[in-house]
């Protein structure tokens, strides 16, 4: 069995799993189980920055690394212009989780190497998971043979969520790291930072280690020494 792969440096966060995804549409979180157990073509899933796609891929990557599977974690966009390099040096596996396909659609090797990469996952049983800001039909794909592979899955459609919805998620995430973020924090924090998601996750891993080193809970005055300790 080939190993799970994975660009250096690149962990499963433990707050990106498929349990934790909140608000999904009908049938996405049990299409992206049974990939990740090894049932299914492959799905793709688009939606604006924000909404969770890189959550949903990295956590159906590491449901699919738990069973053994081997899988691969591709973020297009962090490859830039070695993107078409890096996909065709790609081995085959069980399961190509495919993020950011609209960032190659500029370069015509890149679209190459991706629909070539489909086949080979797909000619040896595997799938592949896409994720991009718009569905196949309205994404600039130069590529026809390239655009017909990506609409072959289950194809689902992310909202971004609402603030009621970000709190609880960002609640949560704190919980698992042992920090609890009361309605004051809270406020503050959507008041004065960036609310998306991702943003509140790296601020969060932040206050997570500064709290440690300092013995204290996260209220109010903390947070203002943290991000602005000149004040």
């Amino acid at each position: 069995m080939n190993s799970p792969q994975l660009p250096l440096g690149l962990s499963f966060p433990r707050d990106q799993r498929l349990d934790s995804y909140r608000d999904a549409p009908d049938g996405l979180l049990p299409t992206l189980a049974g990939i990740a157990a090894g049932s299914g073509d492959g799905a793709f899933i688009a939606g604006a920055a924000g909404a969770g796609k890189t959550h949903l891929l990295l956590a159906t990557c590491a449901q699919a690394a738990a069973a053994g599977m081997s899988m691969t974690y591709l973020p297009l966009r962090a490859f830039g212009a070695h993107a078409a390099a890096a996909l065709a040096g790609q081995g085959t596996v069980r399961l190509a989780c495919v993020d950011d396909v609209d960032a190659i659609l500029d370069q015509h090797a890149a679209e190459v190497a991706l629909f070539e990469l489909h086949n080979r996952v797909r000619d040896a049983g595997g799938a592949l998971l896409y994720a991009a800001s718009a569905m196949p039909a309205q994404l600039p794909v130069a590529l026809p043979d390239l655009r017909s592979r990506l609409a072959q899955g289950a194809r689902f459609a992310l909202g971004l969520p609402d603030e009621v919805l970000r709190r609880q998620i960002l609640r949560e995430r704190a919980v698992l790291r042992g920090l609890e973020l009361d309605g004051a924090v809270l406020d503050y924090l959507f008041r004065r930072v960036d609310r998306d998601l991702t943003s509140l996750t790296v601020l969060l891993d932040r206050l997570d280690r500064a709290s440690l080193a300092a013995q204290r809970r996260i209220t109010v005055p903390f947070l203002k020494s943290v991000l602005d300790p000149a004040a």
